[in-house]
C-alpha cells in the first residue's frame, strides 16, 4: 500500500461530492434560465414575466467529481396575497436546508430595494456559503459589468456577508456557466451521488407538464394576467388499442383563472389563443416525454384562488 506523498498525489483520488445549491434573487433575475443552462436541458420554465416559478424545481448536474442538485425557488418579494406569502415561506424553508446559496443579480439593472431585502435575509444565515452570481452579462458592456461586480461586493461588506465567490455569467450566451459549476462543486459535502445517473430533475412528470402548459399560456397574455393562471393536469393515460410503434398519450388539463372576464382573454377570438397554447405546449411536452401526445385543454374559473386557502390547496400550493 503506497502512502500518499507529495511525489505520489494520485494515490488518493479526490472524494466525490454531492449536495444541494439554491439560487435566490428577486423575480426575473435569471434563476430558471441559469438552472436550465447548468443542467443542459429545460427543467424549469422561463418567461419574461416575473413570478413564473412557483414550485422548487430541482435540476441535477452530473459531473465526474460531484453531483450538484439545484433547487430553483420562487422569487422572494413583498407579498400582497396569501399565494405570495406561501411562496416566500417556500423560499425561506429551502434556504435553511441547502449546502450553498447562489444570490442572483442581473447585470443590466442597478441593485434595488428588492436585492437589498433578500441580501439582508441572507446575512442572517450564518453557516451556509454564499456565492454572488451576476447574471445576464451578455446584456451589458465591460464597464457596466465592472460597476455591478463592485456594487455587489460593497453590498456584502455593508451587510457583513462574506461572498465565497462573485461570478459573472451569461446563461443565454453560455459564458462562465461551467466555471460556476466548477466553483460550486467543492462547496458540497463529501457524498456518493444522491440521484441515478440519467435523472435531470425529481419533479413529477405531471407537474412539469402543467408548468409547460402554464408557460405557453403566459406567452400571449403578458400584461393582462401574469399571476392569475394556474394549470392542473387531471390525467395522463396511454391511448388504448394503439400499435406498439405508434403510442399516443392522452393528457387532460385544466387552465384556471380567477374571474369569468379572464376566460375570453385566454381562449382568444374564435378559440385561437387556446389553440396556440395547446400547439406550443404540446411540442414541448412531446420533447420532454419522448412520445406523441393528444392534449385536451379546458379553461375554468376558480374565483380569487390566490387569496383562498381552500382553492390554493386544490391547485397544489
Amino acid at each position: 500500500m503506497s502512502a500518499r506523498t507529495p511525489e505520489n498525489p494520485a494515490a488518493d483520488p479526490a472524494p466525490h461530492r454531492a449536495g444541494f445549491a439554491c439560487f435566490v434573487g428577486r423575480p426575473n433575475a435569471g434563476k430558471s434560465t441559469l438552472t436550465n443552462a447548468l443542467v443542459g436541458k429545460k427543467v424549469a420554465i422561463t418567461s419574461s414575466r416575473p413570478q413564473t416559478t412557483r414550485h422548487t424545481v430541482r435540476g441535477i448536474v452530473h459531473r465526474p467529481d460531484a453531483q450538484l442538485i439545484l433547487v430553483d425557488t420562487p422569487g422572494l418579494h413583498k407579498p400582497r396575497t396569501l399565494l405570495g406569502e406561501r411562496l416566500n415561506d417556500v423560499v425561506r424553508t429551502t434556504w435553511a436546508e441547502v449546502d450553498v446559496i447562489g444570490f442572483c443579480v442581473p447585470a443590466d439593472q442597478k441593485l434595488g430595494p428588492g436585492d437589498k431585502f433578500i441580501a439582508k435575509e441572507l446575512a442572517g444565515i450564518r453557516k451556509t456559503p454564499k456565492v454572488a452570481i451576476v447574471t445576464k452579462t451578455d446584456l451589458v458592456d465591460s464597464k457596466q459589468l465592472a460597476e455591478q461586480l463592485i456594487a455587489v461586493d460593497r453590498l456584502g461588506q455593508e451587510l457583513g456577508i462574506e461572498w465565497a465567490q462573485i461570478v459573472p455569467v451569461s446563461a443565454v450566451g453560455d459564458q462562465q456557466v461551467s466555471l460556476l459549476s466548477d466553483l460550486l462543486a467543492p462547496m458540497l459535502p463529501e457524498s456518493p451521488p444522491l440521484y441515478p445517473e440519467g435523472d435531470l430533475t425529481d419533479e413529477p412528470e405531471m407537474v412539469m407538464v402543467a408548468e409547460l402548459i402554464r408557460e405557453a399560456a403566459l406567452e400571449g397574455v403578458r400584461d393582462e394576467l401574469p399571476h392569475s393562471i394556474a394549470v392542473v393536469v387531471e390525467e395522463m393515460i396511454p391511448r388504448e388499442d394503439r400499435p406498439k410503434d405508434r403510442p399516443l398519450l392522452d393528457i387532460h388539463a385544466n387552465v384556471y383563472i380567477e374571474r369569468p372576464s379572464q376566460k375570453g382573454i385566454i381562449i382568444g377570438p374564435k378559440g385561437q389563443r387556446l389553440k396556440d397554447v395547446g400547439m406550443k405546449s404540446r411540442k414541448q411536452i412531446e420533447a420532454l416525454l419522448g412520445t406523441p401526445v393528444f392534449l385536451d385543454l379546458h379553461v375554468k374559473v376558480a374565483k380569487d384562488w390566490q387569496r383562498d386557502p381552500k382553492q390554493l390547496r386544490k391547485l397544489g400550493f
